[in-house]
């Protein structure tokens, strides 16, 4: 009796010594399983658009460098808006609204007013403040600057003024935590994603990416192409193009939105005094910069600079959508009027910008910076600003001037080559001031299972929005609660209504 307990004691003893050992084998085999397995804990976001749109709020742990998953760990914040009929859930859909740098918590209580209820009762929606921005950890660069981008100006001592400003700026973002702000990175951030879809307990990841959230998408289905489900990428960018040409193409196309918008103002002269013609209206534009540069405004309180480098940038901003036409006409008026000396409210025009497109400097330099090797040599930036000069007098400074990036140190790692066969549908808009319609092109060429869709004749980034083209929002809502794509390429035409006489 007693060695047959014996053997059961020694046998017990085994098999408990060989579970552990298949245990621990098996968590070295797999240094990522912590963070794939991890329990995510949901409570309120505390967050005035969130809570109200019954949102939820957690945090999901993830490496600072994926080489080294047990160093430093970094927390992502994640929002989610429960599918409406759990029995017909059917996954995530996760979101990024661009930037780089945007903060994206809150960004499908935006979106979601463009789904349909049946797109809605199959998908949990999850926003995301992507790695070291927001409350994921956000890095800071300490920047007292709304941008970190500019315009070179007139000359080669303005342009100087801005590479000194750029190396200046490289400096305060590199001089605090190295290690984590080289890691904020769009490759990272697509593991990042990856980890949720894991610890959300998903087998594939559904997906709306809008501007800069096209690249992050596309380099998503490059990593993780078997995890991919239905994926939407909305004004596109070309991964080959990403950053620096992506700029370089925001010079000619933001000129003919100038003289759109330079159309409209004409037509409403009698209000805004900028000239009967576009030609008038366009040459009080160009006037206006050249006094700004004669007569700049520094608003040390509100940490805003008008000059000949800043002016340029206020118009990008604001001609991105035809609906905020007068809200630049408003600008234009302030900042001339300013200028000329007759006065200024410096926080309500940086008001009127920021409202339209809020910047994050330092998770934008991060991420462009970390992406991508930018060119060292500041010749190669002016003469690139000279050649665009004749054709671009406004903007053509701005899209080819230097950035921080040229001081950055080398990325961590390459950029993704994006070319594969993951099913998308892109969605591309002709006359887009931010991602160019032949970028939404080549996208689609890179993505070879890919739709795209066209949204013809219209000034506006961004084509899935509420009223602005019922045919595009009926090919992604369809898209998403079927999973069928468009049998072929589209184009869709916006609807009147939606913009301003």
């Amino acid at each position: 009796m007693p060695s047959r307990w014996f053997r059961w004691l020694v046998l017990t003893v085994g098999f408990v010594l060989v579970a552990a050992l298949c245990s621990t084998a098996s968590a070295s085999a797999d240094p990522l399983g912590q963070f794939y397995h991890q329990r995510v804990v949901w409570q309120p976001c505390n967050d005035a658009v969130l809570d109200p749109a019954g949102a939820q709020c957690a945090g999901v742990r993830v490496p600072l460098d994926y080489g080294r998953p047990d160093g430093r760990s970094l927390t992502i914040a994640i929002s989610r808006i429960g599918a409406t009929d759990p029995a017909r859930r059917r996954g995530i859909l996760l979101s990024n609204p661009g930037g780089p740098g945007g903060p994206g918590l809150r960004t499908m209580a935006s979106v979601e007013k463009n789904l349909t209820a049946d797109v809605r009762a199959q998908y949990d929606l999850i926003g995301m403040d992507p790695r070291g921005i927001g409350r994921s950890d956000a890095v800071n660069c300490a920047v007292p600057l709304p941008t970190i981008l500019f315009s070179a100006g007139f000359d080669l001592f303005g342009y100087a003024r801005d590479a000194a400003l750029a190396g200046g700026l490289a400096a305060s973002c590199l001089a605090g935590d190295q290690q984590k702000i080289r890691q904020i990175t769009t490759r990272n951030t697509a593991r990042d994603m990856d980890l949720i879809r894991g610890a959300l307990g998903e087998r594939r990841l559904s997906y709306y990416g809008a501007s800069y959230g096209t690249y992050l998408g596309s380099v998503y289905t490059q990593m993780f192409p078997q995890r991919s489900d239905r994926i939407v990428l909305d004004s596109a960018v070309d991964p080959d193009r990403y950053w620096i040409g992506m700029y370089q193409d925001m010079g000619p196309i933001n000129e003919a939105a100038l003289d759109d918008w330079a159309a409209w103002a004409a037509r409403h002269d009698d209000r805004y005094h900028f000239g009967g013609t576009p030609q008038q209206v366009r040459a009080f534009v160009e006037e206006m910069i050249r006094r700004a540069a004669a007569h700049p405004i520094v608003s040390i309180g509100s940490q805003y600079l008008i000059d000949e480098h800043t002016v340029p940038m206020m118009l990008l901003a604001l001609l991105e959508n035809p609906k905020l036409d007068a809200t630049l006409a408003d600008v234009v008026r302030m900042v001339s009027d300013g200028v000329s000396g007759l006065g200024l409210d410096v926080d309500k025009l940086k008001s009127k910008i920021s409202a339209a497109v809020p910047l994050e400097s330092s998770g934008m330099a991060a991420v462009m910076c970390g992406d991508r090797a930018a060119p060292r040599d500041p010749a190669w930036y002016y003469r690139n600003i000279e050649a665009a000069r004749p054709t671009q007098p406004v903007f053509g400074a701005f899209a080819n001037n230097i950035t921080l990036c040229a001081y950055w140190p080398d990325p961590v790692e390459p950029p993704t080559e994006v070319h594969n066969a993951t099913p998308a549908l892109i969605l591309a808009t002709i006359h887009d001031t931010r991602t160019a319609y032949p970028e939404g092109l080549a996208l689609h060429r890179d993505l070879t299972a890919s739709r795209l869709v066209t949204l013809a004749d219209t000034r506006i980034h961004g084509a899935f929005r509420v009223g602005l083209s019922p045919c595009v929002n009926d090919a992604v809502n369809t898209y998403l609660a079927q999973g069928t794509l468009p049998a072929t390429d589209i184009t869709c035409e916006p609807d009147p209504s939606f913009f301003p006489k």
